[in-house]
């Protein structure tokens, strides 16, 4: 059997709802070991109740989120604000390699008491720390709580969304926690590379504010340090680019147009037949189509739009090398033959949900590739595994450790 690419490795996650699990799946799936603690004294991965769920019945182990989430994880109960807690919490941070941590710092929240980084260092010098929040663990936010919507607003993400007429919007799909998310794994992964050369663990801070602030929102904030333009909600147009960059409406749906080439904005042009209205100086310039009257030329390309469906624009514009491509629905989606043909989807058996079929990875490593092979675990699935088997605790001392009350300000 060929060894996973991060086979190894052991992770504890203290983790709730999308941030810290993606961070932790992405590696779980290239072969880490990831050991997921949740306490039901205090509260489960909140994922458990969030869904979608079969059926739209609510039930702790059937929510697709959670099981996708949670894939090849193993999964203990503990209360960590409990004496024995905190002690077998101890234990397992002695072996392991990684924490990493969702919550916001300061004061501590009833599902992470984990201790802090200095503390942390007593207890294993060599451990790698990933601690995500909403705004980091300094500066005057610090404290303050805050979810994907608040998140996604102080970034700059919402004030660049949507129609410039109507209210900003979040990005849909709590894509600001999983960007954090991703952004953690990497900085996990090269402080684990750091330690050859410093033998020594690191403290890696996560703010989601900061993640999208940098990833979605740069090049708004470079255009305004460059260029003074501040009025970035562009609705269904992209940003500062040449004509087009946008969704247009067709016959049966939309299509995404975007040519940066000029020839490829001469060859869509071939394709309607050359209008006399592309003949026009006005609409020669692309820059100042999409800067000053983008929906102008809407109108002129959805004339002929209209006429087609997406997958015959889709086919035509291909052809000839042009970049326009059917705006999928999340249906359309599931059954999309690229993705059928390179294997994105797999299969597992879940025990109280049956068979699913999950998204993949997303990238495709030729020797070492990601897999998912065992589905989420439901709650306490692991417990004797780890604290009896490995920790050596005997079954009474794990009830007592489960069912031992702490008093946390939430």
């Amino acid at each position: 059997m060929t060894k996973k690419a991060l086979e190894g490795i052991k992770i504890i996650e203290v983790g709730h709802f999308i941030s810290g699990p993606y961070c932790t799946k992405l590696m779980a799936d290239l072969g880490a070991e990831v050991i997921k603690i949740e306490d039901p004294v205090a509260g489960v991965d909140e994922a458990r109740i969030h869904g979608p769920f079969p059926g739209d019945v609510p039930h702790p182990e059937k929510s697709g989120l959670f099981l996708w989430l949670n894939a090849n994880k193993k999964g203990i109960t503990l209360n960590l604000g409990s004496t024995q807690g905190r002690e077998v919490l101890e234990r397992l941070l002695k072996e392991a390699d990684i924490l990493v941590r969702n919550a916001p710092p300061g004061k501590s929240c009833a599902w992470d008491m984990t201790p802090d980084f200095e503390t942390l260092k007593q207890i294993n010098p060599k451990l790698i720390v990933t601690s995500i929040s909403p705004f980091g663990q300094s500066g005057p936010y610090r404290d303050y709580k805050a979810y994907e919507l608040n998140v996604s607003a102080a970034s700059g993400v919402s004030v660049a969304s949507g129609d410039p007429e109507r209210e900003p919007l979040v990005l849909p799909f709590f894509q600001t926690y999983y960007q954090a998310g991703a952004a953690a794994a990497g900085a996990t992964l090269t402080a684990w590379l750091a330690l050859e050369n410093t033998d020594c663990g690191q403290h890696i801070e996560i703010s989601e504010v900061e993640v999208s602030a940098n990833n979605l929102v740069g090049q708004h904030l470079t255009t305004f340090i460059y260029r003074g333009l501040t009025g970035i909600r562009r609705g269904h147009h992209g940003g500062y680019f040449n004509y087009p960059c946008t969704c247009l409406p067709c016959k049966d749906g939309f299509v995404c147009l975007v040519a940066p080439q000029v020839a490829q904005w001469k060859r869509f042009i071939e394709l309607m037949g050359t209008p006399e209205w592309s003949k026009q100086p006005r609409y020669r310039d692309r820059r100042e189509m999409a800067e000053t009257y983008p929906d102008e030329v809407d109108a002129l390309l959805i004339a002929w739009l209209e006429k087609y469906t997406k997958e015959e624009i889709f086919a035509m514009c291909m052809e000839r090398k042009v970049p326009f491509s059917p705006v999928r629905t999340i249906e359309e989606v599931a059954i999309d033959p690229q993705l059928r043909a390179r294997g994105f989807w797999t299969e597992l058996d879940h025990s109280e949900v049956g068979r699913l079929r999950y998204p993949g990875s997303g990238y495709e490593l030729s020797k070492t590739p990601a897999a998912l092979e065992h589905p989420a675990p439901i709650l306490g699935e692991h417990n004797r595994e780890i604290l009896v088997d490995r920790l050596g605790y005997t079954k009474e001392q794990v009830e007592n450790i489960s069912k031992e009350r702490s008093h946390v300000e939430s």
